[in-house]
């Protein structure tokens, strides 16, 4: 009995080794080679990287040295022409302006550009109005007009440093405005690289263009000190003011 089911093992080991491989293979992809031990890559013996793995690929070639060159006069152009210590703000450093009486601008510059957005004409300001302009610019006027007339390209200053009263006049029964130390900008208008302008005085609560302004007069309080628009008062129906004078309640915006 027991030699009968040795037999039968040993029979049944030989016919299992005998048996033909059933396995289904995949078929190789169309218009693809299957790999073979004739196309695998091969590698030299001493190299330690496996027969499958990626192929090196070619590295780019190098900047042309013309286009280096370029790139770094650019570059030291810009910081050249920074004031403020930021190379977001382009413009002259002019030192004190003093007088007449108590009008007068400590560390005053004239600011060609914030942001790439040129400023005509160059407003004479401060330090901090010129770093609180490129901050408005950068995340209020800039994003409040997008896409329209290919973005903004320039702002229309209509008012900078100036020794003058709040109201504009000589009157020493009125305070001096924020003119009068370069603190305070004017902006009369917002173009754009099409050639276009939106104009507060135009453009004010009508359409695409008044909904974009109210934006941005949105967005410069917190920023600035003071904010004002056409809802101030009619002195301000062609212009937004916004001054960086310091309030215990936080900014006046209106």
């Amino acid at each position: 009995m027991r030699v009968a089911l040795a037999l039968l093992l040993v029979c049944a080991g030989q016919a299992w080794a005998q048996a033909p491989d059933s396995t289904k293979r995949p078929l190789a992809r169309a218009g693809t080679t299957a790999v073979t031990a004739q196309t695998v890559p091969q590698v030299p013996a001493t190299a330690d990287v496996s027969a499958y793995a990626p192929r090196l690929v070619a590295r780019p070639d190098l900047r042309p040295a013309g286009i280096v060159t370029q790139a770094s006069e650019r570059q030291a152009a810009r910081i050249k022409g920074a004031v403020c210590g930021d190379p977001d703000i382009q413009g002259e450093t002019m030192g004190n302006i003093g007088g007449p009486g108590a009008c007068g601008v400590e560390g005053a510059v004239l600011v060609r550009s914030v942001v790439g957005v040129t400023m005509q004409p160059a407003p004479t300001i401060d330090c901090r109005t010129a770093s609180a302009l490129k901050d408005w610019v950068a995340t209020g006027i800039k994003p409040a007009v997008g896409t329209t007339g290919g973005g903004v390209s320039r702002l229309r200053i209509v008012g900078h440093y100036a020794c003058r009263s709040r109201v504009g006049g000589g009157s020493a029964n009125n305070r001096m405005s924020e003119h009068a130390f370069g603190r305070a900008v004017d902006i009369g208008g917002i173009g754009l690289a099409s050639g276009r302008e939106i104009t507060v005085l135009t453009d004010w609560n009508k359409g695409q263009a008044g909904a974009q302004l109210a934006d941005m007069w949105r967005s410069a309080c917190g920023i600035f000190g003071t904010v004002l628009g056409p809802n101030a008062n009619a002195a301000h129906r062609d212009h937004f003011h916004v001054d960086t004078a310091s309030y215990r309640t936080g900014s006046y915006c209106r």
